[in-house]
């Protein structure tokens, strides 16, 4: 496919959404309003007793609060694993020693040109959690088997919690 045009409807800090249209070889054609984001850092948190820890907070979208793993929007100039270094001190005040990358992958490939970026955190140092000013989070560490309980009776509603924990369960030696 090649991009034949794309205009700009909405900007603001997150995102942008762009009308965009396309054309293969064969004369096919979409016009597609597409969300332009810079990407996230998600982190899985694992300490010494392989717990893992969630932060919950309000999502607007969602209309609830949900637990998920510490996670934010990688800024200009930043690379994926600095910004989970740093969207891991905003959120929980932790510093991790070791750092190790589960997955990558589209969020929501369909409308939304956002590529999350998933890293394991362990050897941990606590220290003094510093939130956006429009944040309010809550932590709690999960065992494994609470985690799995979570995901298995359908009441882990966040999609890179699951991909996160699951691919470090299944792929990365997790519990």
């Amino acid at each position: 496919m090649k991009l034949l045009s794309s205009k700009e409807i909405y900007r603001c800090g997150l995102f942008q959404v762009v009308e965009e249209v396309a054309e293969g070889r064969d004369g096919f054609r979409m016009k597609r309003a597409v969300v332009h984001h810079p990407g996230s850092a998600v982190v899985l948190v694992v300490d010494e007793s392989e717990r893992v820890l969630l932060v919950r907070q309000y999502r607007l979208p969602a209309r609830k609060r949900i637990w998920e793993l510490p996670a934010g929007k990688i800024d200009e100039g930043e690379t994926a694993l600095a910004a989970a270094k740093r969207e891991l001190r905003e959120e929980t005040g932790y510093r991790a020693g070791r750092w190790k990358k589960l997955a990558s992958y589209w969020a929501s490939p369909g409308f939304l040109a956002e590529r999350m970026n998933v890293y394991l955190a362990t050897e941990l140092a606590p220290g003094e959690a510093a939130p956006m000013e429009d944040e309010r989070i809550e932590m709690r560490w999960f065992t494994g088997e609470e985690m799995d309980e979570l995901i298995a009776g359908g009441k882990m509603d966040d999609g890179k919690t699951m991909i996160g924990y699951l691919a470090w369960k299944r792929y990365h030696g997790g519990s």
